[in-house]
């Protein structure tokens, strides 16, 4: 029989107006917008409907704009029973509130924490992200861990997307390096992103300190599923392992195609994405 799992995006699929029609066409969906600029001391719902690109692109608007819409979507569904979960990255928090192992206040008070941690980590220090595309992920990894001795300087795969789609991240002269050594050995594509800050990456270490300590301030009860958590690929329902795998998160890489694989291996077929945008749609289909 096969399976269903529910997955939620992550930071790159905001847009103006997200959550809007949510708002206006149902009321416990209202409810939880307003508890949200309640809970955060502002009106970030006024940012979601009517806030400019540049507003909604800062990370510490992102994140919970993309958390509140994927959360308030998964609540409003009728008959939502996943087998599983997953999010991709900060998608994380929104699975985890959806499967009931964090309250809807808890997780947007950790995922406000979370940006703000990045964002401050960011600030401290120059670094950057870039996607490679069409080029085999060993390649990556061996071109990368050879840039950093080669140069003393971080630059690690921080993204696997998809197939084929592998974001790397470190600092500005390491990441320009593996670039320009990636497209001489063969990489189809590669694209220095914009962002402020080397996510998934070493640069992170101040962020994964502070989240830690706001992680054990919170209550976290049994998932009623699965989760695949984004640092180990695999099933999790420990809260003990939840927490480390969450943690571990911002230092380390998105396995979101080692995730979707092995959730294909286990028997999911159906993956339905709630949050704003098909990002995680369009991965998954390329997974084999």
């Amino acid at each position: 029989m096969s399976k269903k799992a529910y997955v939620f995006p992550g930071q790159g699929s905001q847009f103006s107006g997200m959550g809007k029609e949510l708002y206006d066409s149902n009321d416990e969906a209202k409810v939880l917008f307003k508890k949200a600029d309640e809970v955060l001391g502002f009106e970030i719902s006024k940012i979601m409907f009517e806030g400019t690109e540049e507003e909604l692109k800062q990370t510490s608007i992102t994140q919970p704009a993309i958390f509140i819409h994927s959360v308030i979507t998964a609540f409003t569904l009728e008959n939502f029973e996943p087998d599983a979960v997953a999010g991709h990255s900060l998608g994380e928090f929104s699975a985890l509130v959806a499967a009931g192992a964090l309250s809807f206040e808890d997780g947007l008070l950790l995922v406000q924490a979370r940006a703000n941690a990045m964002q401050k980590a960011c600030d401290g220090e120059p670094s950057t992200m870039a996607a490679i595309l069409r080029f085999d992920d060993e390649k990556i990894e061996t071109i990368c861990k050879e840039v950093s001795a080669d140069l003393g300087e971080i630059v690690v795969p921080a993204n696997y997307n998809t197939i084929g789609q592998v974001v790397i991240s470190g600092s500005e002269k390491a990441v320009d390096e593996a670039m320009q050594r990636m497209t001489d050995a063969g990489a189809l594509k590669v694209v220095k992103l914009n962002v402020n800050g080397a996510f998934h990456s070493p640069f992170m270490e101040s962020a994964r300190a502070d989240l830690a300590a706001k992680i054990d301030e919170v209550v976290f009860n049994e998932p009623i599923c699965p989760i695949y958590q984004n640092v180990v690929a695999e099933a999790v329902t420990e809260i003990d392992i939840i927490k480390v795998n969450l943690i571990a998160q911002l230092t380390s890489p998105v396995k979101w195609t080692q995730s979707i694989q092995k959730m294909k291996a286990e028997g999911f077929e159906a993956f339905e994405e709630l949050g704003p945008g098909k990002v995680l749609s369009g991965l998954i289909r390329k997974v084999r």
